[in-house]
């Protein structure tokens, strides 16, 4: 990079902490040799973006500490991404972070659509019917000129939108009132909030693995420490939850527990209560993701997280919930639920980036949710259609991947009985699929390379089209090795 010295004196902005390089590396107890495992994971982080280049790497004598390894294991994790190009020294200067020639850094900043050819089953994400759309922009409009009056301005919500998210979280078990809510441009803002007030830099955060990609963005850059507890076709081992929530004793802990993204998961009643108690026991405030929650497709719906507390001991749930994955992510339309006095807390943080959400945008949802009882189950029978497209193209052209059906949500959590996920999506976006390897969904680098996670939420025949075209990037015949970018974004 031109202008950039990698050798620079050392800057706050351009080294990387021994414990907070620590926090992104797996235990390197968990695998032999150590020193492979941690070197393939911090050359992971510097491909994804999440170790920036130029960046000085800490002492050896540090991040052995912050690991509790050996010093000998660091030395021969340095010296194997000095090899393979990934660090670079200099006597007194330390050791920087690199790319081997011909790599490019791909991360989450290259936000580019995919080709017009391409089939997108990245973004887990279903679309609006054309003309739901246009009926509720002719009934709104009348009631959108009645605020044009108005300041506009709304940092809580509209009202009338916090009235009925509030009831519907009541019908649904949880009784609420609106003061309880607050209305947030999608479910990431409202993380987002939820993280800068009650979290600062260097604190825990216990999260699920795998877990939504994007939230756990948004920790990375909050800086703060996560921990990470299994997530397996088999559901939650609740045991390590509640171990974890003892001994690490996190500030807060986000879950999704509902038709969990990606592996399709839906935690059973007594497991609930027992993360609610563990996480009573220790403080723990739990963010609970409900955007997954209605998608209901072989069960019913389960009930608000938070409605299976004691009566009045729901002050340490925070829900978040959004309309993206039931009616359309362009809306942008999200909520929280938690204390009144914390709600006031977040509306007030908001203000210093965000006066408050679009009245269009709100409208609209409030329109929508009203007749949510009529829109919701012809789009959970096309969901079902949609899935069993999807699992008749991949016994068909793809027999030896298997999954789990997931009794709702939007994707299926694909094992492609061997770690090639990462190579394949970049060989299926020559074949014309987008889509991500299991590694992007990963809290902790280098894990879930033999998943992918495929949504159903396009329509049938263009499933069947795009496991058509990943079978035959899978019958190319060229060896399937390690990617060099990995594309977009995903939802």
């Amino acid at each position: 990079m031109a202008g950039v010295n990698p050798f620079a004196p050392d800057r706050a902005d351009r080294t990387v902490g021994s414990r907070q390089l620590a926090a992104m590396l797996p235990d390197p107890a968990g695998a032999k040799p150590a020193y492979r495992r941690l070197a393939g994971a911090i050359s992971t982080l510097i491909l994804d973006g999440r170790l920036a280049l130029h960046v000085k790497l800490p002492a050896e004598r540090e991040l052995a500490t912050a690991l509790n390894t050996s010093r000998a294991t660091v030395t021969a994790v340095y010296d194997l991404l000095r090899e393979s190009g990934y660090a670079h020294s200099r006597q007194g200067s330390g050791t920087w972070t690199a790319l081997p020639e011909g790599r490019v850094p791909t991360g989450v900043t290259r936000v580019l659509d995919p080709p017009d050819t391409a089939i997108d089953l990245a973004r887990a994400a279903p679309g609006l019917p054309e003309q739901i759309l246009v009926d509720a922009l002719g009934r709104v409009a009348p009631r959108l000129s009645e605020h044009a009056h108005t300041p506009g301005y709304h940092p809580y919500g509209l009202p009338e939108l916090r009235a009925a998210i509030a009831e519907r979280f009541t019908r649904r078990g949880l009784a609420t009132v609106p003061e309880q809510i607050l209305v947030t441009s999608g479910a990431q803002h409202a993380l987002t909030l939820v993280l800068g007030l009650l979290c600062g830099p260097g604190d825990r955060l216990m999260v699920e693995n795998p877990s939504y990609p994007n939230a756990l963005e948004a920790m990375r850059r909050a800086r703060l420490r996560t921990v990470s507890v299994p997530v397996t076709e088999a559901g939650w081992d609740i045991e390590i939850i509640e171990s974890t929530l003892r001994q690490v004793v996190p500030h807060l802990a986000y879950l999704i527990p509902d038709f969990h993204n990606p592996t399709g998961c839906l935690m059973p009643d007594q497991e609930r209560l027992r993360v609610l108690r563990a996480a009573q026991r220790t403080g723990t405030w739990l963010v609970i993701d409900e955007t997954l929650a209605d998608l209901a497709l072989d069960v019913a719906a389960p009930p608000p997280f938070a409605s299976l507390a004691a009566p009045g001991g729901t002050g340490q749930v925070i829900t978040i919930g959004s309309m993206s994955k039931t009616h359309w992510g362009g809306l942008r339309i999200g909520w929280l639920r938690a204390p009144a006095r914390l709600v006031t807390e977040l509306a007030g943080q908001r203000i210093a980036t965000d006066m408050g959400g679009s009245v269009l945008d709100q409208l609209l949802a409030l329109d929508l949710l009203a007749r949510a009882g009529g829109l919701l189950p012809p789009r959970l029978d096309q969901l079902r259609e949609q899935r069993a497209a999807l699992t008749a193209a991949l016994t068909e052209h793809l027999p030896r991947w298997t999954w789990r059906l997931p009794p709702g949500g939007l994707s299926l959590w694909v094992d492609l009985s061997e770690p090639v996920a990462a190579p394949l999506a970049e060989r299926a976006l020559d074949y014309g699929v987008r889509i991500e390897g299991g590694g992007y969904f990963a809290a902790d680098p280098g894990l879930f390379e033999q998943r992918l996670r495929i949504p159903y939420t396009a329509p049938s025949d263009t499933l069947r089209e795009a496991v058509r075209r990943m079978a035959a990037a899978v019958a190319d015949g060229r060896p399937l090795s390690a990617t060099i970018r990995r594309p977009h974004w995903v939802v």
